[in-house]
């Protein structure tokens, strides 16, 4: 049963105010998720073998288990120790602290991308290890860390959804709510989809053009090497 243009009219304005949601949410785990990962990156090739491994062991516990345990791990688990989040702060936590993990190793990729006699040159001069990652080595690898960071936001963006489970506020529990309310599942779920091709579509071609770059890069830096 398809519904009316007036009835979608009553849901636009509704989704609308939920995708913003979503988007919000998206964009604080984000931030989350790179200063995180940047932290667990730079503490995962640490010298420190104690750091360097809690870092590691992080990153495989994140790997290898679901993004929804995670959740209701901080959600249902934390107010047993006295710390109770509202519902959106416990989904941005969860989702932030998830891609952290992979944003670590995206980080550690791109810095081990950059020659090591960039970092030997730096030395040279009289830099210390702790100048020569921000000054030198960071700069350098952004063209390599761009594009997977990038298709993490998207990844992170469509992952919203799963805060749907605990009741908080964005697009896929709008949805939800609504279903329930007019028990017209296939189009409202379709609408939702639409809105998150919206979102996700430009971020998708910005990771295009970003790969282009960083190929295009790669090229001239491999052809001025040699």
């Amino acid at each position: 049963m398809m519904p009316s243009w007036s009835l979608i009219a009553v849901w636009l304005p509704l989704l609308v105010v939920a995708a913003v949601q979503t988007l919000k949410m998206a964009a604080f785990s984000y931030v989350l998720g790179v200063i995180a990962g940047l932290v667990i990156a730079i503490g995962q090739m640490s010298e420190h073998r104690l750091l360097s491994k809690a870092c590691r062991v992080y990153i495989e516990f994140i790997r290898a288990t679901p993004i929804l345990t995670q959740l209701f791990l901080i959600y249902f688990v934390l107010p047993s120790v006295g710390l109770a989040l509202p519902e959106f702060t416990a989904a941005v936590i969860a989702l932030g602290l998830h891609y952290a993990a992979y944003m670590a190793e995206t980080y550690r990729s791109g810095i081990a991308g950059v020659p090591v006699g960039q970092r030997e040159a730096a030395q040279a001069i009289g830099m210390t290890r702790t100048e020569t990652l921000p000054y030198i080595v960071l700069p350098q690898s952004i063209r390599i860390i761009l594009p997977p960071m990038v298709n993490s936001a998207i990844s992170l963006l469509k992952d919203t959804s799963v805060a749907s489970l605990i009741a908080a506020p964005e697009l896929m529990l709008r949805a939800n709510d609504l279903t329930s309310e007019y028990y017209m599942p296939m189009p409202l779920y379709i609408i939702a989809g639409i809105f998150y091709f919206m979102m996700a579509y430009p971020l998708s071609l910005w990771a295009r053009h970003l790969e282009r770059f960083a190929r295009r890069g790669y090229a001239s830096a491999h052809s001025v090497s040699r």
